[in-house]
């Protein structure tokens, strides 16, 4: 056996023979790693073979047909229900529910299907005083305690299983390697393996990965390149509520999400996101402004709060949860430089409740309304919805689906919605909702403070 050494990047995956103090790839500093790969004489390597291509009208669909599950929420996030052969990736923080959640669909998709839940981190013992707990015994659920990728990889071929589970991918190794198990190495091996096994063999993967706590999946970025389909699970250990939200999908819609409620039982489906955000929402109190976001193909509506308040620090201080914060800092300067809003000696906090993080642009106008609210004191029209992206000129620009969301607010209750000047064209005027247009946040603060 022929020994080699390489250094690998943790953060992009890019390979040299030397290391290196900044990656040429990606730019990050202090990221390269050593491994060392074994490698077979050449008389024992196979030999190579061409393919025969094949007409993509002679390719056959009808195994790949979605299999759909109980949870109409997992479903959606999926993009219509689960594609055999594909290799999905489930990350979240410890204690999030990621382990629960997929023991519980091991459990209802064993009543068809064989399914095997590989646990490198918890004993077989463990698991079932889990499943007591959660009354998932399924039918066809075998469990395996094992770290090492051979066993697995063997083991997986022989049970015939249609689905595995393997919880997690940071504990395997490969004997090839020398590197520890979760170095950069081992996870692209071990994941490299799951993938050629499920395109072979039409094997349906969950693969469970851990988070850094900048909240990055652990390992490295070339693991979100492999998988089919990348979940992330979000919200607030404390809280009852959690958003599994589809970063990836090769099979469906990105940013698609599903709301689940954590009980005794597991994870319960929330059919209605938006009235889950709102619940407990203050009425008549300054910096509360509701949002209508589209969050895949669903419109949600979320409570954006601000506050603003004198700062005695020389520096004033500026926190966002749940958006994000450069965003947030500019629509600060630019409700400064054109809206007239003296907030440079002002502490400026900014929070989406409920634990969901919002990121596309329709959010600015609900933050630029609240913090409006907050600094005059002057609470917003309870019935009001925002939506609107703004421009560093200080124009309100036109979001995508105008329609989609005012028909939400509308099944929500709200009977005003303020938008964008430019996306009157785009919705049906009706009486039961009262339209406020404005092109400027100069016209959006001269109507919020009357």
């Amino acid at each position: 056996m022929k020994r080699t050494a390489t250094f690998i990047c943790r953060e992009c995956g890019y390979e040299t023979v030397k290391w290196l103090g900044k990656c040429p790839s990606c730019g990050e500093w202090n990221t390269f790693d050593e491994i060392t790969v074994q490698s077979a004489p050449r008389t024992q390597q196979a030999a190579f073979h061409s393919l025969t291509p094949v007409n993509i009208r002679d390719i056959d669909t009808q195994s790949g047909e979605r299999v759909t599950t109980q949870s109409e929420e997992f479903d959606r996030v999926l993009g219509g229900g689960i594609v055999p052969g594909s290799l999905v990736l489930c990350c979240g923080e410890p204690g999030i529910g990621k382990s629960t959640f997929l023991l519980q669909v091991s459990s209802e998709l064993s009543e068809t299907k064989k399914v095997l839940y590989i646990s490198g981190e918890e004993s077989a013992s463990q698991l079932r005083l889990r499943a007591n707990r959660l009354n998932m015994l399924g039918n066809s659920l075998f469990v395996a305690n094992e770290t090492n990728l051979e066993v697995i990889a063997q083991t997986i071929l022989e049970s015939e299983a249609a689905y595995v589970i393997i919880d997690s991918i940071q504990t395997l190794y490969s004997p090839r390697l020398t590197s520890a198990p979760g170095s950069v190495s081992q996870v692209r091996e071990c994941t490299l393996r799951f993938m050629q096994m499920a395109n072979d063999n039409a094997i349906t993967f969950f693969i469970v990965g851990h988070v850094t706590k900048e909240g990055a999946i652990a390992g490295p970025r070339v693991l979100e390149h492999m998988v089919d389909c990348v979940l992330y699970f979000e919200g607030e250990r404390q809280q009852s509520y959690r958003i599994l939200r589809a970063v990836k999908n090769r099979f469906g819609s990105t940013n698609e999400i599903g709301v689940f409620e954590m009980t005794d039982k597991g994870l319960v489906d929330v059919p209605n996101p938006s009235l889950m955000l709102l619940s407990g929402r203050p009425i008549d109190v300054p910096g509360s402004a509701i949002v209508c976001s589209i969050e895949g193909t669903r419109p949600v509506l979320a409570e954006v709060q601000g506050l603003v308040a004198s700062s005695p620090l020389a520096i004033p201080r500026r926190m966002s949860s749940g958006v994000d914060v450069n965003r947030s800092l500019l629509i600060i300067a630019i409700l400064e430089k054109r809206g007239g809003l003296p907030l440079a000696n002002q502490d400026v906090y900014i929070n989406v409740t409920g634990g969901i993080r919002i990121t596309e642009p329709a959010v600015d106008m609900a933050i630029a309304a609240a913090l409006i609210s907050s600094a005059a004191q002057k609470p917003l029209p309870c019935e009001m919805a925002f939506f609107g992206e703004i421009g560093l000129t200080g124009e309100i620009r036109t979001v995508s689906q105008a329609q989609r969301r005012l028909d939400e607010a509308k099944k929500m209750g709200f009977t005003k919605c303020m938008l964008p000047f430019d996306s009157l064209g785009a919705i049906e005027r009706t009486d039961a909702m009262e339209i406020v247009s404005v092109k400027n946040i100069a016209d959006a603060k001269k109507y919020i403070l009357g």
